[in-house]
């Protein structure tokens, strides 16, 4: 089994580790971390970089394709040509094409998801139905051979969602005893539909200045005015 990890800058790293941690101990799997270039590539929060070595030149087909979220980097892959090109092309050889985060409006941008539900970060999900999904308030959901997932932390039950599809229960829930994943959050705000609106302020107010910081990290204080709309 080929699994393949698209990776850029300003990629949220559990959108990406927290798949890999669980598809890795499946039986038979080869993960691969792939960017546009190889190459250092850069975390949202500029502290983390993975040393990537294999760039899409390199890969052209996969059993299953992910892509992860981020903060605003997104953004940038939604308009890359060449990126989106590539996920189209590597889509066409999957059996399991998925999202997660923000991760699903780069697959929407392809034209993968016209006419299916699809879902993404609280934050900008609305934006899916620009691109002819169907945006939907779930934590995993799967169309046809196409998964997304909400943010961050839903990547590792997406991953645990598609190794049942693959390996069976026995195996995921092995896995899962593996990597010790036992969620008992301490309080229930991890959910946009549960969450007081006193946190949802406190939340919207980070991860804007999350986003005026990430766009100085990524050189685009030109489109800043246009980024910070689209995300409020």
């Amino acid at each position: 089994m080929k699994v393949i990890i698209f990776l850029y800058n300003g990629v949220t790293m559990l959108d990406a580790i927290g798949p890999y941690e669980v598809l890795k101990n499946m039986e038979d799997t080869e993960v691969l971390f792939v960017a546009e270039k190889t190459g250092e590539i850069k975390a949202d929060s500029g502290f983390i970089d993975i040393n990537v070595k294999y760039n899409i030149d390199d890969i052209k087909d996969a059993d299953i394709l992910i892509i992860p979220g981020s903060t605003i980097g997104f953004m940038q892959e939604m308009k890359n040509a060449n990126v989106l090109n590539w996920i189209r092309e590597v889509d066409k050889t999957t059996k399991w094409t998925t999202s997660v985060c923000t991760g699903s409006l780069l697959l929407a941008s392809a034209g993968l998801l016209n006419g299916l539900k699809a879902t993404s970060h609280w934050r900008v999900i609305n934006l899916l139905s620009n691109f002819g999904a169907i945006a939907t308030r779930e934590r995993v959901i799967e169309q046809g051979k196409y998964i997304t997932s909400s943010g961050v932390s839903a990547g590792i039950d997406m991953a645990l969602h598609l190794s049942n599809k693959l390996v069976g229960e026995d195996q995921t829930k092995a896995i899962q005893l593996t990597i010790e994943y036992d969620p008992q959050p301490i309080f229930n705000s991890g959910n946009f539909s549960n969450a007081e609106e006193k946190i949802k302020k406190i939340v919207e107010k980070k991860l804007t200045e999350d986003v005026k910081k990430e766009l100085g990290l990524l050189g685009m204080i030109k489109n800043s005015k246009n980024i910070l709309r689209l995300i409020k």
